[in-house]
């Protein structure tokens, strides 16, 4: 089953509105998701693990610029989106062009907003105010050491395929 692609937070909210009126947990994380790799994956099973149901907002293009530098993405956003939309754990879908996805976590509500391993203190993250003042709350998650799109691109770039994984 694929999931859902949303191009406008208001459709997105008409659905999940729909999901809360039946019972069911809503769970936000965000991310570049640039050349997905195992640590996606796990990351992404376990944030669908703390709900019913898993919205991935997905940087644009011109954010992941912004964040990442010139040479990124390497993947363009209609690939990384039907790479996300295509996972089992997966609910719903949505791109968005800020830095942060602060405008989706204040329209849409989740129950709960998932960040990964990189960070330490969610009180840290700019999402936390919104997440709180609502009565959210923000859920880290462990990170899988070993797999990560940055040190994927090093190991192209030196032609190294002495990986251990």
């Amino acid at each position: 089953m694929l999931a859902d692609t949303f191009h406008d937070v208001a459709s997105l909210c008409k659905h999940c509105d729909i999901w809360r009126q039946a019972g069911d947990t809503l769970v936000f994380t965000n991310g570049c998701f640039d050349l997905f790799h195992a640590g996606h994956a796990v990351y992404l099973d376990e944030a669908r693990a703390l709900g019913d149901r898993l919205i991935v907002g997905i940087n644009s293009d011109a954010s992941v610029r912004r964040l990442k530098g010139p040479t990124r993405p390497i993947v363009p956003l209609v690939g990384r989106s039907m790479v996300i939309n295509a996972l089992h754990s997966v609910d719903a879908v949505i791109a968005f062009d800020s830095d942060t996805p602060i405008p989706i976590i204040h329209a849409l509500k989740p129950d709960i907003h998932v960040k990964g391993g990189d960070y330490s203190d969610p009180t840290q993250l700019p999402e936390y105010p919104i997440v709180s003042d609502y009565g959210g709350r923000v859920a880290l998650l462990s990170f899988l050491d070993g797999f990560s799109t940055s040190s994927i691109i090093h190991a192209i770039h030196n032609g190294s395929n002495n990986r251990s994984h």
